[in-house]
């Protein structure tokens, strides 16, 4: 599961903003009650000071304005007394400067000897000549308060007769605002801390929900769907809950149905007979089933992500696009020397609705039985043809012959006669082993099974080609020791034999043997018949019971064989359920072999 981080988390992200409104909220609330609360007491101090200089401001005019006797105190004298009358914590200098900027009284003892010096104060200067009050806050150098600097000019009607100057100590007010300032921090930082705890509780009331769907979403992201999220009320997130758990049902149920036809899917795929594989877009391989993999002969870590033409060997001839336009099927060739191997590769594409190709399914079908079974009957036809040719070739000559008189001729016309009599007889006997393979091959036939003792049953068979063979070969028999009790049909099984057996004599040579035998394996009882003939090369031992077949077909047909004793033999096994094969080796001989099966009986059950 991936973990938030800290500082990422919308809790913690839904807090900062939070302080961080309350913040500027505060600095600014603090910042304009700073400034006005500054300014109030400046004005409060500095109305104040002035209420004051008025009153000092009419004793003054009055002292300037009087007309002195002798005996009265000088105008330097009275107008000190006046301002000494007015001094104060607050006030720290007063002076009184005449128009022509002529200091004539101050209250500070140090500056007495000012008195009747010219005033340098420009504040003093800018009222005389504006006739209006200056003031200014300055630092006093030596204690480096804060002083506040006010000149009044004094009016006698509309005429300036001079200027009063007072020095104001202001720092009071500054240390007011700072205690004040001060306050306000500590009410803030107390403020700010419970707004963070308030808004802790808060952002978690808000985020409860959504870490509960969160926590939902990475479950369900892991194929969970079990967990519920909890709905804290009936508000928008409450209602944003009741949906986002009506989504995980929905999302179950469609999962649940996915995971359904995915099983459906994979098992079809797994018990097709038939390979499939499925593409992207580019033509990798993304899905191969298992009977796929079986006919390319390959494993699934070798072929995921290849390119499908590379997989099907058919890269040098189609490109994908090239696949992609492919309407008809694609025989895929894997033959070997010692076996065929043919498959058929079907394509179809998969689009969406709007026609963007997603890929490819590609559908494997073993193709080897059916093209050998085409081959088969088109060897088959032309094995046929070329059987029915030759003797009806050969009849029509002689016909032909006869026609045009021969039969006249009494030394010739029996021999013709005689030949196309043969070849009559032989083309009857290829037509009716033909009929014989093609109701084996419809199963129109039944086994009229009786309980045979197959030792006398294979003597009388011998017996009956050794009295009337013509050649000089010897017959060794070698049958088992014991009555072998089997159900066969005598009439197939005899058919079988005669077919050996006369393959045998045909391909003896004179003075040659031909060797009997019968042996018990098992539940089957195990024929053998060997001559000492010509042989067949290992390569086409497996075809010599294959239709029209002949290991010599000139010797074969001058015999008058028709290559289908061994395919009628064969079929006839395997309709008792038996198996037929045989072993040669080119110039020393051939033998057949065939199993029955063979069913045990216990002394005294046969009589």
């Amino acid at each position: 599961m991936h973990k938030v981080g800290f500082f990422r988390s919308i809790q913690v992200k839904f807090v900062l903003i939070y302080v961080l409104l309350i913040l500027v909220s505060m600095q600014i609330i603090g910042l304009y009650f700073a400034r006005e609360l500054e300014q109030t007491l400046k004005d409060n101090f500095t109305s104040s000071i002035v209420d004051r200089m008025n009153l000092v401001e009419f004793s003054v005019r009055e002292e300037v304005l009087k007309k002195r006797k002798d005996s009265d105190p000088t105008l330097e004298q009275s107008l000190k007394n006046v301002l000494f009358e007015f001094t104060s914590d607050d006030i720290i200098e007063i002076r009184v400067i005449n128009s022509k900027y002529r200091i004539l009284a101050t209250s500070s003892f140090d500056n007495q000897m000012r008195v009747g010096q010219h005033s340098t104060n420009d504040n003093v200067r800018k009222s005389i000549t504006s006739k209006a009050m200056k003031d200014v806050v300055t630092i006093d150098p030596q204690s480096h308060n804060r002083v506040l600097s006010l000149a009044k000019p004094i009016f006698n009607g509309n005429e300036i007769i001079g200027s009063l100057y007072v020095e104001a100590n202001i720092e009071s007010v500054f240390q007011q605002i700072e205690e004040i300032n001060r306050i306000l921090a500590g009410a803030a930082a107390v403020s700010l801390t419970i707004t963070i705890i308030v808004g802790i509780f808060i952002a978690r009331a808000f985020t409860r929900p959504i870490s509960d769907m969160r926590r939902q979403a990475q479950a369900m992201a892991k194929g969970n769907f079990t967990r519920k999220v909890k709905v804290y009320g009936t508000d928008e997130m409450g209602q944003l809950a009741i949906a986002f758990n009506h989504l995980t049902n929905q999302l179950q149920e469609s999962q649940s149905t996915t995971e359904s036809e995915r099983r459906k899917l994979a098992s079809v795929l797994e018990n097709m007979t038939d390979g499939v594989i499925s593409t992207d877009r580019k033509g990798r391989v993304s899905l191969i089933n298992d009977s796929a993999l079986q006919m390319l002969g390959v494993t699934n870590d070798l072929v995921i992500n290849r390119p499908i033409a590379s997989i099907l060997g058919i890269d040098d001839e189609y490109t994908f696009e090239e696949l992609i336009q492919m309407k008809e099927s694609i025989p895929l060739d894997f033959s070997t020397e010692d076996q065929a191997y043919i498959l058929r590769a079907t394509i179809s594409v998969t689009q969406r609705e709007t026609g963007f190709v997603k890929g490819l399914i590609v559908v494997l079908h073993d193709n080897t039985e059916q093209e050998k079974i085409d081959m088969e009957r088109r060897e088959f036809v032309s094995n046929v043809s070329h059987e029915l040719r030759t003797p009806l070739t050969t009849m029509r000559s002689y016909l032909d012959a006869l026609a045009e008189g021969a039969w006249r001729n009494e030394d010739i016309a029996p021999n013709f006669l005689h030949v196309t009599q043969n070849e009559t007889e032989r083309m009857i006997r290829l037509v009716n082993d033909l009929l014989k393979l093609s109701r084996m091959d419809s199963k129109e036939y039944e086994l009229n099974k009786e309980w045979v003792e197959f030792n006398r049953f294979f003597n009388a068979v011998i017996e009956r080609f050794e009295f009337s063979k013509s050649q000089n070969v010897r017959f060794t028999r070698n049958l088992y020791s014991s009555s072998l009790f089997v159900e066969i049909d005598t009439d197939k099984l005899t058919q079988v034999l005669d077919n050996i057996i006369s393959n045998a004599l045909k391909y003896s040579p004179d003075g040659g043997e031909i060797r009997f035998g019968v042996t018990v394996s098992g539940d089957y009882i195990k024929v053998m018949i060997s001559d000492d003939g010509m042989g067949i090369p290992k390569s086409n031992v497996n075809r010599i019971f294959d239709r029209f077949y002949r290991a010599d077909r000139a010797r074969s047909r001058a015999l008058g064989g028709t290559g289908l004793g061994l395919a009628i033999a064969k079929e006839m096994i395997v309709a008792h359920k038996g198996e037929i094969w045989a072993q040669s080796e080119e110039g020393t001989g051939t033998t057949i072999f065939f199993k029955l099966p063979f069913e045990q009986q216990e002394d005294g059950e046969w009589d």
